[in-house]
């Protein structure tokens, strides 16, 4: 599914952000990426999501370089990706329902269908009886919910989340990883960027650690 090969990411001025980094993520496998502030875990997520590109090396993601897709091809190339971000990114003029729609009407998904299936994934996520209030009408931990069903909505094959719980307290949090753990178990990749080793060790997942945009550790964990 993802497959990193000798990966380097320098930004202007100089500044290595990733160095020499390869690893591989198989289809269905469930794995975290961890390391210091800067470490450069947000970095491999973008270049996943082609918001940024390496400076050297491969990286193919569902078996396509993603460094060399054509700019009419990012947006379909993106359906296939899930993201859920740390400060939820959600439109606050919105209602829930509409946050969750976006993607499938960006996508040009018949009314009828974008219905069903952002109700779907809003009773994935326990907040179906709040499709119609706005998100600042909702808790720390709803909001994130809310992002999550953005994030699947489309049924992407691989979701990714940068610091998914960075902002909720620990009985939310564990809330939020076990949507994450649910979502590997129906079959979907899922790769999270996250500092919270009390989620990371109860998880009993696969653990890449970085430090300084290396890879310098690889832990492997259960299925």
């Amino acid at each position: 599914m993802i497959q990193f090969s000798h990966v380097f990411k320098r930004y202007p001025g100089g500044f290595d952000a990733l160095k020499d980094v390869s690893f591989e993520l198989a289809q269905g496998e469930m794995a975290f990426i961890t390391g210091h502030s800067g470490a450069g875990k947000s970095t491999l997520l973008k270049l996943i999501t082609h918001i940024e590109v390496p400076t050297r090396g491969s990286l193919l993601v569902n078996h396509k370089n993603v460094a060399r897709l054509a700019r009419r091809q990012l947006p379909y190339f993106r359906r296939s990706v899930g993201v859920v971000f740390q400060d939820y990114r959600l439109l606050t003029d919105r209602t829930v329902f509409d946050n969750v729609a976006l993607p499938l009407v960006v996508a040009g998904v018949p009314a009828r269908e974008t219905g069903r299936r952002v109700r779907a994934a809003l009773e994935k996520v326990g907040l179906l009886q709040k499709e119609r209030i706005f998100p600042l009408q909702l808790s720390g931990g709803e909001q994130q919910r809310v992002g999550i069903a953005r994030a699947v909505v489309n049924r992407p094959p691989l979701l990714l989340a940068d610091e998914p719980t960075g902002n909720l307290d620990a009985a939310l949090s564990d809330e939020i990883m076990e949507l994450f753990l649910d979502f590997h178990r129906h079959g979907t990749t899922v790769l999270i960027a996250s500092h919270d080793q009390r989620l990371i060790a109860s998880s009993g997942k696969r653990v890449l650690e970085l430090r300084l945009g290396e890879v310098v550790a690889d832990h492997g964990g259960g299925a």
